[in-house]
């Protein structure tokens, strides 16, 4: 009876890390048979809302200047930048246009929210929406156009997809493949079968009254806020709309030790907010909602890194306990393959992200080496410091 106890609780522990590598299949096959094209969300209205660009910068400047000549190239005309320069140099900040404000904080706030809504507490207007950027993103000339168009069907939240602006290394390859996985399961996929994209950081919009509401009362310290704010919206029966045509260009981690800082910090938000995801399946069984339900589902999953080397060591032990359950454990292995090509096929990815994939047992040990390190990562600068960039120009505008 002993025996069987701790047989069912192994089992048990197998089902709740095992299903992760069937779940991309899973998905993809509801994205092809139920997914919902652009048509059928009506558009409800024409305007061209005010927004309020938002950018925060801790510590470093040097990406600035590229960021805003980027975002002035924007074909579109009603917004404001404002700049938050947190713990930052501005004398070299230098920018002749009305619609650039530089703020610098009397104190230090080390804080991403902190950051934001010391610009909403210093708007030159009361903006209808507010888009977050990285001080070392890049945005698409039409980004706030696309945006437009989810905003006008009715969304009251929009993700965009950040593409990699570099590719220099094999590291930022990896890195660039990651997200791809993340934007087509996370954001296209989920949104496309009527739940909800999950936050990204940065390439979100909102309006500014949404974000006012689900944050301002909060005390979020170190990284994470976006899985706040995310678990606040969906939580309120709102969907996050994602778009792939609304495009910011993201720096990717091209060094080890900026990787492994990088993801202490996302792991760390990881275990402190993955209990979000029991209130929103409780919610969504409880009100019959797909969108909280499946939201949900995915909060509770962990970092790829994490259940893959879990998975294996399942799946070496059950050779000795359960050969039969090896076997299971090899199918969810080449699920899971499957379910990561097809993202990759769908982005159409540059070669480089290709052929990158081969450093992937290195990439899972440096993130090992982040998991080592999460108990401090709140005292990693909240800023990851990049040692490559560049403005692409070519890339970044009219694409």
């Amino acid at each position: 009876m002993i025996v069987l106890f701790f047989y069912g609780i192994w089992v048990f522990l197998q089902i709740i890390i095992g299903y992760n590598l069937f779940l991309p299949v899973f998905l993809n096959l509801c994205y092809v048979l139920f997914r919902k094209a652009d048509s059928a969300y009506q558009t409800k209205s024409n305007t061209v809302y005010d927004y309020a660009i938002i950018l925060t910068a801790y510590e470093q400047t040097d990406t600035i200047p590229a960021a805003i000549e980027s975002i002035l190239k924007l074909k579109y005309n009603n917004y404001i930048v404002y700049i938050v320069a947190d713990k930052c140099d501005v004398s070299r900040l230098k920018f002749d246009d009305d619609r650039i404000v530089i703020l610098r904080p009397p104190e230090i706030l080390q804080s991403n929210t902190k950051s934001h809504f010391y610009a909403i507490n210093n708007f030159k207007r009361n903006h209808d929406l507010l888009i977050i950027i990285d001080a070392d993103n890049l945005v698409d000339s039409e980004c706030l156009n696309e945006l437009n168009k989810w905003f006008n069907k009715g969304f009251a939240a929009v993700q965009g997809i950040r593409k990699a602006k570099n590719l220099n290394t094999n590291l930022a390859c990896l890195d660039a493949a990651r997200d791809i996985y993340y934007h087509f399961y996370d954001g296209e996929v989920l949104f496309r079968i009527g739940s909800s994209a999950t936050l990204a950081g940065s390439g979100m919009a909102f309006k500014t009254s949404l974000y006012r509401e689900c944050l301002e009362h909060q005390d979020i310290s170190g990284a994470g806020f976006d899985k706040v704010l995310q678990k606040e919206i969906v939580s309120r029966g709102n969907r996050i709309a994602f778009t792939t045509e609304a495009i910011v260009y993201d720096e990717k981690t091209s060094g080890s030790e900026q990787l492994v800082k990088q993801r202490a910090r996302w792991i760390n938000t990881w275990f402190r907010y993955f209990k979000f995801g029991f209130s929103l399946v409780a919610m969504g069984i409880v009100k019959l909602d797909w969108n909280r339900l499946l939201f949900g589902i995915i909060l509770l999953r962990p970092p790829l890194f994490i259940f893959l080397i879990l998975s294996v060591l399942f799946a070496v032990v059950d050779i000795w306990i359960c050969p039969v359950q090896s076997l299971i454990w090899l199918g969810g292995f080449a699920c899971f393959v499957l379910g990561f090509i097809i993202a990759l096929v769908h982005a159409k990815p540059d070669k480089a992200i290709w052929r990158s994939l081969a450093g992937i047992p290195k990439f899972i040990f440096f993130q090992i080496l982040s998991l080592l390190k999460i108990r401090k990562a709140n005292k990693i600068s909240v800023a990851t410091r990049h040692s490559y960039t560049t403005t692409d120009k070519n890339r970044n505008q009219d694409t």
